[in-house]
């Protein structure tokens, strides 16, 4: 940082935390797997990775209200802006890039065929890059479907996760604990409320990715409950003690994340399973987490590589599903014809993600620290 600037020492990680976020990202690979063999949310297999979004919004409000609720006597709110946008913003801008590659590699072109304009091209990567919405039909909304990032779907939770760091600066961090408590009551009685009425139109809440219908008011939602019920957490959080947290969290959401839609037809059960989900399980994994360490060299080594690529996996492998899609879609291919290259992805997908944030994204980050 340059010389004016209050340097910060790092606070401790949780490790395990970062562990949880790894675990979701790759059951999140998982999920974007099967939807290219589903018809719509009601027949994919392993239907609810979608939920893994508002598990990261949850842990980025523990984790955020953890490192920075003691600083705003020393930080500035530019000051934490500026943190923030070096933290995220390189991966964003490389998302973006990888995308504007795999659309032109798919013959860029919308999913219906029509051909699109060069100029459409160029305004949506500069949208992805300033993570900036697309309209939908709007001139950058270029693959045909509504997207807010047409190159790079997943950076719609990007969008919300500045819009939860700027709620927080600006005035969840200032607000006393039991106001902080009705804000989340409220938020978690508005999720509920788009969960159970079907706000989505399918009972679900894989909303947030399109400005369409009411998609936009699902994404808030989720933000704004996920986000300040993590941020609660962190004040005043007391440890309990257990023994293999690391473990028993992973498989709670491998096993949460894993569950078909609930009914054949768009059925409220499923709404009801969501919020569960999100409003009662998600913030008991992170305190149980929050709460254990890793003990032995494997279980460190696994959570030190999964917190390590688990944003940039989130980030970059879309892209590579869109390429995925296009093939399998264009030849009218099942799991069964598929399953190995789905696997290679799967594998994949995070040895990419390594070497982007070896070769790329830490580098980006220290000379903008440095510059900064």
């Amino acid at each position: 940082m340059k010389d004016n600037t209050t340097v910060f020492t790092a606070k401790p990680r949780y490790e395990l935390l970062d562990g949880l976020r790894g675990v979701a990202a790759l059951m999140v690979i998982w999920y974007h797997i099967f939807e290219g063999f589903a018809t719509s949310p009601l027949d994919q297999k392993f239907n609810h990775g979608y939920l893994a979004v508002d598990f990261f919004f949850i842990l980025s409000g523990f984790v955020i209200g953890y490192a920075y609720d003691d600083r705003w006597t020393k930080m500035k709110t530019g000051q934490f802006f500026k943190r923030r946008l070096i933290r995220l913003h390189p991966m964003v801008i490389l998302g973006a890039i990888f995308g504007t590659a795999a659309f032109l590699i798919q013959g860029g072109v919308q999913w219906n065929g029509t051909e699109v304009a060069t100029g459409s091209i160029i305004v949506s990567l500069i949208l992805g890059i300033l993570l900036l919405p697309c309209f939908p039909g709007g001139y950058g909304e270029v693959r045909g479907n509504g997207e807010m990032f047409p190159l790079n779907g997943p950076s719609w939770s990007l969008f919300f996760e500045y819009i939860g760091n700027i709620m927080y600066a600006l005035f969840l961090r200032r607000l006393p604990t039991k106001w902080l408590r009705a804000f989340v009551i409220a938020s978690g009685l508005g999720y509920a409320s788009f969960a159970l009425l079907n706000g989505s139109g399918a009972y679900h809440m894989g909303v947030g990715w399109t400005m369409a219908d009411h998609n936009f008011i699902g994404g808030f939602l989720r933000l704004s409950f996920s986000f300040s019920a993590g941020l609660l957490m962190s004040r005043g959080f007391n440890p309990v003690q257990i023994k293999g947290a690391f473990w028993i969290c992973s498989a709670m959401i491998i096993g949460l994340l894993s569950v078909p839609y609930l009914g054949s037809e768009a059925n409220w059960l499923n709404g009801l399973y969501d919020c569960i989900c999100t409003l009662l399980i998600f913030p008991v994994i992170v305190y149980l987490a929050a709460s254990g360490k890793v003990t032995g060299k494997v279980s460190e080594k696994v959570c030190t590589f999964l917190g390590e690529t688990s944003y940039p996996l989130y980030i970059i492998h879309y892209p590579i599903m869109y390429l995925f899609y296009a093939w399998l879609w264009k030849n009218g291919l099942s799991f069964s014809q598929t399953w190995p290259v789905a696997l290679a992805i799967f594998i994949g997908a995070p040895v990419l993600a390594y070497a982007c944030l070896k070769l790329y994204d830490e580098p980006v980050r220290r000379w903008l620290g440095k510059r900064m």
